[in-house]
């Protein structure tokens, strides 16, 4: 992995600095509202309760497999 890293970084950094793609176009730039309609429907998925009952259950089998 370290070999192909060096790689990448070796061509990209002999490029012109045009040559290199720095950002990209964004079709909707409501970070905000995105996030929240996210969340939203994460809620109402019931995903939420999921993920709590899946924080204590692994909670609970931490503690009661730890050792002191």
């Amino acid at each position: 992995m370290h070999y192909l890293n060096d790689l990448t970084f070796q061509l990209f950094w002999h490029l012109p600095m045009n040559a290199m793609v720095l950002a990209q176009q964004v079709s909707d730039p409501n970070l905000i509202g995105q996030v929240q309609k996210a969340w939203n429907h994460f809620v109402q998925t019931g995903q939420i309760w999921a993920l709590l009952v899946g924080l204590v259950i692994g909670w609970l089998f931490r503690n009661l497999t730890s050792y002191g």
